[in-house]
Parts: C-alpha cells; sequence; structure tokens
C-alpha cells in the first residue's frame, strides 16, 4: 500500500511540471524531499522530518489563523502539537502538483491526511520550494485543516 502511494505521488507530481522550465532532476529532488518527509513523520522523527525546511529565521510557516517564522519556533511548535507518535500518526501526501516560478523557485500544492487510532484529520497545502546550491528547501509553508474529518 505505501509503495503504491509514494508511485501514485511520483506520477502525479511528474504529470503536472513544465519540462521546459525545469530538469527532471529537480523534480525528482523536490519529490524527493517530500517523500524523506513523509517517511520520516511516520517514523516519529520530527527532528529529522524539519531537514526539509529551510533553517533560517526567516521560513515562514502558516497554518490556522497564525503564521509562525523561523525554524526553530516552527520545530518547537511542532513538538507541541506532535509530542508522540500516537499524536503524529500516519502522514500521507497525495495529489502534489509543482508548479515552476524560475529555476529557484516552484510552488507545490498537494493533500495531507494523518491516519491515527480517533481521527483522520487532513487538508491542502501549498509549499514554497527554493533551490539553494543544489539542494531544494521548503522556506514557506501554508497548511489548512480540514474541519469534516
Amino acid at each position: 500500500m505505501r509503495l503504491l502511494s509514494l508511485l501514485l505521488v511520483f506520477l502525479f507530481a511528474f504529470a503536472s511540471c513544465d519540462s521546459n522550465k525545469m530538469s527532471l532532476a529537480d523534480r525528482q529532488q523536490i519529490m524527493k524531499v517530500l517523500v524523506q518527509q513523509q517517511n520520516d513523520w511516520n517514523a516519529a522523527d520530527i527532528d529529522a522530518y524539519m531537514q526539509g525546511y529551510w533553517k533560517s529565521p526567516k521560513l515562514r510557516f502558516a497554518s490556522g489563523n497564525r503564521a509562525t517564522y523561523g525554524w526553530e519556533n516552527t520545530l518547537m511548535n511542532y513538538k507541541k502539537s506532535y509530542p508522540d507518535k500516537q499524536s503524529m500518526g500516519e502522514l500521507f501526501f497525495t495529489e502534489i502538483s509543482i508548479e515552476i516560478l524560475s529555476k529557484e523557485d516552484a510552488l507545490v500544492f498537494g493533500r495531507w491526511q494523518l491516519y491515527r487510532e480517533t481521527d483522520v484529520p487532513n487538508g491542502l497545502f501549498t509549499l514554497h520550494f527554493h533551490k539553494f546550491h543544489d539542494e531544494w528547501k521548503i522556506i514557506s509553508d501554508h497548511t489548512s485543516s480540514s474541519s469534516g474529518n
């Protein structure tokens, strides 16, 4: 099931990219960040999950009615909101779409879903990726949550 999920994520991403503006290698690197984050989350390793984000005080994370600035603040908020494996559940990203802004910037749209014992929260996300040297990092994350679980 997990392998099928990852295959579908890759297929959606590749189908939605403009190959004239971004190399296949760049698309694969962006997808690799997302797959690694999903795997790290599912291993209950928030510190590893955060490696997909730009380690800067300028990182922006918006969810609900608030925005958090800074990698450290974002990490602290994740650890506070998800203190253990049970609260983290199992994360899946789907409906991935990559829109290219330039050789160094891309927007990634998608859907997230957590499977937990007591509920199945889900929502949408928009990620602004920036390429630093040869490495893609999330510099801005806007995540929404569906009220109808």
